[in-house]
C-alpha cells in the first residue's frame, strides 16, 4: 500500500515540474476549476497559508503597521495617473466594463496591485506633517491576467498582502523599504527554513514606478531561483502624479515619499520546492498546521485508542497534534502522513503501552526514537524545533552548493547549461549587456546583493569596468 501511494508521484530527478503537480494535487493542497488559471486552495494548502498570514502579521504589527481594506476596482483614470506605473500593468489587466446589465461609462480594473487607490486615499487624509508616517497593509487577492500559470507559483488570481507606507522624508521612506525587506528574509529563514539572498534589483527588472525595488531570492531544488518577496521605494514619483502634497514644519507644502511590499501565496510553491522528496512534502514544524501526527498500531486491542486520545490532550498545549484513527492500515497512514509533510509521527501501540514508551519518526530524515512517555512533551518539543533548524540548514548547504561563479562569458553560459544553480557575475550596470547576458546565457537578473564581492575588476559580458556584483539564473 505504501508503495503504491509513493510510486503515484513522478520522481523529482525525472520530471520536476511533474512531480510539483504531482505533490499540489496528492497533498490536496489545491484542486483545478473551470475558470483557466485559477486554483480552488484546499484545506490543507489554506491552512498552511493561514499560518504564514499569522505569523507575518505579528511581525508587521511589531514594526508600526495597521491593517486596512481598499476596494478591488480601480477606475481606469486613477490607473492611468502614473504613466510608468500603467505601462508595466497594462498587459495583465483584467477590465470591468458593464454592471448590473449597463455598459459602464468609465471603465474599471479589477486590482493587480493597489498603489493609485491608495494614492487616492492619502490624497485625502494627509495634508499636514503631523499626519505622517501612515503605515498600513491589506491582505487581499489580486487579478493579472497571465498567459502561463502554475499552482501557487503563477496564478491569474492569488491571495498576498501589500504594504503601502507613506513618509514625510527620502530617508524614513528608504529605511522602511529595508526594514520590511529584511522583516521578509527573516521571516523566510525563521519560520518556512528557507535561506534567502538580500539585494537590489536593476533598473531593468524594477517595479513599475518605482525608484528601487529590493528583493528576496530563493533557490529551489532544481537550481532555479524563485523571487519570495519584494520592497519598492516610490520616492516622491506616485506623489507627484497624484497631487499629494503636505505642509512641513516650515509652512512649505512638499510632497511626501512612498513604499509598498508584498509577499504571495507563491511562498507556498517555494515551500514545496524547497524541502519537499519524492514522497511528498517536508513541512517545517512552524509552519505546519499539523506538526505531528499520533498512529495507534492495532488500534482495535484494548487501551490503545484510549491511550493515543490521551497522549493528544497531552501534547496539544504544546504543538498542534492530531490522531489518525481511521480504519487504513499503518502502512497507509504512515505513506499519508510523508505525503502531507508533517514533521513527526508518533507511533504507539500495545508493545510500547507496556513498555510505557512511544516511537518518534521525523518526516526529514525518518529517523526513528525511542521515547519515554513520562518524556514525550519535552522530546516532542525539542525534536520540533531540531527538524527546524535542520531544514535550513540542509537548504542554505543546498544553495551555497548550487551557487557558481564565473569571470567570463564563455564560463556563465557553460555554468548555465550544465550547473543549474545561481551563478555570480560582476557586471557594468549597462542594460545591454543584462540583455545580451540573458540572450547568450538564458538567464536573468535576480538581485545585486547587498553583500557584495568582488569577483573581478571587469564585466563578464562586455569586459568594461564592473559596477556591482550580480547573482544570475533562471528563474519561475
Amino acid at each position: 500500500m505504501t508503495e503504491n501511494f509513493v510510486e503515484s508521484i513522478t520522481n523529482m530527478e525525472d520530471d520536476f515540474a511533474q512531480w510539483y503537480t504531482d505533490i499540489v494535487k496528492k497533498a490536496e493542497l489545491v484542486d483545478y476549476t473551470g475558470i483557466k488559471g485559477c486554483m480552488v486552495i484546499r484545506p490543507a494548502g489554506y491552512a498552511i497559508w493561514e499560518n504564514i498570514q499569522r505569523e507575518l502579521d505579528r511581525r508587521f504589527k511589531e514594526t508600526g503597521v495597521e491593517n486596512c481594506y481598499l476596494p478591488m476596482f480601480i477606475p481606469e483614470s486613477l490607473l492611468k495617473k502614473e504613466k510608468d506605473h500603467v505601462e508595466g500593468f497594462a498587459p495583465e489587466v483584467a477590465w470591468v466594463t458593464e454592471g448590473g446589465g449597463e455598459k459602464l461609462q468609465e471603465r474599471m480594473c479589477v486590482r493587480p496591485t493597489s498603489e493609485t487607490l491608495f494614492c487616492d486615499f492619502y490624497s485625502h487624509i494627509v495634508h499636514s506633517y503631523r499626519d505622517l508616517p501612515k503605515v498600513y497593509n491589506q491582505w487581499c487577492s489580486v487579478v493579472r491576467w497571465e498567459k502561463t500559470t502554475r499552482p501557487f507559483l503563477r496564478s491569474m488570481e492569488f491571495l498576498w498582502q501589500e504594504g503601502h507606507t507613506i513618509h514625510a522624508t527620502a530617508e524614513e521612506a528608504q529605511a522602511r523599504t529595508e526594514q520590511m525587506l529584511n522583516v521578509y528574509a527573516d521571516f523566510c529563514e525563521d519560520f518556512l527554513a528557507i535561506p534567502m539572498v538580500r539585494g537590489r534589483k536593476t533598473e531593468k527588472e524594477k517595479f513599475a514606478g518605482a525608484e528601487a525595488t529590493y528583493t528576496i531570492e530563493a533557490l529551489m531544488h532544481d537550481g532555479k531561483a524563485l523571487q519570495s518577496g519584494t520592497s519598492h521605494n516610490f520616492g516622491d514619483g506616485f506623489a507627484r502624479a497624484f497631487g499629494i502634497q503636505y505642509t512641513d514644519k516650515e509652512n512649505k507644502l512638499v510632497y511626501p515619499h512612498q513604499t509598498s511590499w508584498g509577499m504571495t501565496t507563491r511562498l507556498i510553491g517555494a515551500i514545496i520546492m524547497v524541502h519537499g522528496d519524492n514522497s511528498g512534502l517536508v513541512l517545517p514544524p512552524r509552519v505546519a498546521p499539523v506538526q505531528a501526527v499520533i498512529i495507534p498500531i492495532q488500534q482495535k486491542k484494548e487501551g490503545v485508542l484510549d491511550a493515543a486520545y490521551a497522549l493528544r490532550d497531552r501534547l496539544k498545549a504544546s504543538s498542534r497534534i492530531k490522531v489518525d484513527d481511521s480504519e487504513k492500515s499503518p502502512g497507509f497512514k504512515f505513506a499519508e502522513q510523508e505525503m502531507r509533510g508533517i514533521p513527526v509521527r508518533i507511533e504507539i501501540g500495545p508493545k510500547d503501552l507496556a513498555a510505557g514508551q512511544a516511537v518518534l519518526v521525523r518526516r526529514d530524515t525518518r529517523e526513528k526514537l525511542v521515547v519515554s512517555l513520562d518524556e514525550i512533551e519535552t522530546k516532542l518539543t525539542e525534536l520540533l524545533d531540531t527538524i527546524q533548524t535542520d531544514m535550513l540548514e540542509r537548504a542554505r548547504a543546498h544553495r551555497d552548493a548550487h551557487t557558481y561563479e564565473a569571470r567570463t562569458m564563455e564560463e556563465m553560459k557553460d555554468i548555465a547549461d550544465n550547473k543549474p544553480g545561481f551563478i555570480k557575475a560582476m557586471w557594468c550596470g549597462d542594460r545591454a549587456c543584462e540583455d545580451s547576458i540573458k540572450e547568450q546565457a538564458g538567464v536573468t537578473s535576480r538581485c545585486m546583493p547587498f553583500k557584495q564581492e568582488t569577483l573581478s575588476d571587469t564585466c563578464v559580458c562586455c569586459g568594461k569596468k564592473a559596477k556591482a556584483l550580480v547573482y544570475w539564473g533562471k528563474a519561475y
